[in-house]
């Protein structure tokens, strides 16, 4: 996967977060829980192309670490949607498995560039 597909795939991902979001109920708790996925699930998109501007390896890594920060948080907001039901968990299966292949690439590409040290 080329850097701008990743680019294209996590923005992607930040706009599905978005909507997921719209759909959360009016109530106190799933308002605050939406804050929490709205910055989670956006940031990873916005840290990946930090990422790519990175004036050193060292850089690069730390963007990374925390776009997968950031994955990992979404995931674990989303669990809490379903818990909660808020949402049904078909509904956002395909949004948690997206989110989990993303934070998969994410620690591979970290791991890769450590290797290049």
């Amino acid at each position: 996967m080329t850097a701008d597909e990743l680019k294209q795939r996590t923005k992607t991902f930040g706009i599905r977060t978005i909507k997921v979001v719209e759909k959360l109920p009016s109530k106190r708790s799933a308002t605050t829980i939406g804050h929490q996925l709205l910055r989670c699930g956006t940031s990873v998109g916005a840290n990946y192309r930090a990422a790519c501007r990175a004036r050193s390896d060292a850089e690069f890594r730390a963007k990374l670490g925390i776009c997968e920060e950031e994955a990992d948080e979404a995931i674990y907001w989303l669990e809490i949607i379903i818990e909660m039901g808020y949402i049904q968990a078909r509904q956002l299966e395909d949004l948690i498995r997206e989110a989990n292949a993303l934070l998969a690439i994410i620690v591979a590409s970290i791991k890769t560039s450590r290797r290049k040290k």
